[in-house]
């Protein structure tokens, strides 16, 4: 009698639990870096002179931080950008199955393409008034980019300070 039958499981039973077991390692691995992500951001917060509850609320925490760090104007626009994509990708529907036909599916595949590389581009600008906001440079802004939980959990908790959006130059972010 081998292992297998022994344990009175079948081969699938078997491959079953043990795919079973990589997703509850993925995903418990994934909340413990989802919670050290919000204990960071709620220590950059209150370096930015926020309560820290301000950075678990969504879309809420992000315009603060837009607010703190550049300017809300480009929160709104950054906003209406992602509400764009989300409308065009559903206009192209699956490859199997599209919902655009024609030109109209051109048109949809153009728009996307435009407006992810917009995004990519705002993501990019908001991650280096991150960086100026604290008094770092465009190396802290390739961390973020590249790096983002370890470079988030240095300005949490390394010496990093708030010195006000453009990195304290003097010049305000506007409401």
């Amino acid at each position: 009698m081998n292992d297998l039958q022994s344990t009175g499981l079948s081969q699938d039973a078997l491959g079953g639990l043990a795919v079973g077991g990589v997703f509850g390692v993925i995903a418990t691995i994934t909340l413990v870096l989802y919670v050290i992500r919000i204990i960071a951001y709620w220590k950059i917060f209150k370096k930015m002179g926020e309560p820290g509850w301000k950075s678990i609320i969504p879309i809420y925490s992000d315009y603060i931080m837009y607010k703190k760090t550049w300017k809300p104007m480009w929160f709104w626009i950054t906003l209406a950008v992602s509400f764009v994509l989300c409308l065009a990708s559903q206009a192209m529907g699956t490859p199997d199955a599209p919902v655009a036909t024609g030109g109209m599916l051109v048109f949809a595949t153009i728009v996307t393409a435009v407006f992810t590389i917009v995004a990519i581009v705002l993501s990019v600008i908001a991650l280096h008034k991150i960086s100026k906001s604290f008094g770092h440079g465009a190396g802290f802004t390739v961390g973020l980019i590249f790096l983002s939980l370890i470079f988030v959990l240095v300005l949490a908790f390394g010496s990093s300070q708030y010195v006000g959006p453009n990195g304290g130059t003097g010049v305000k972010a506007q409401d």
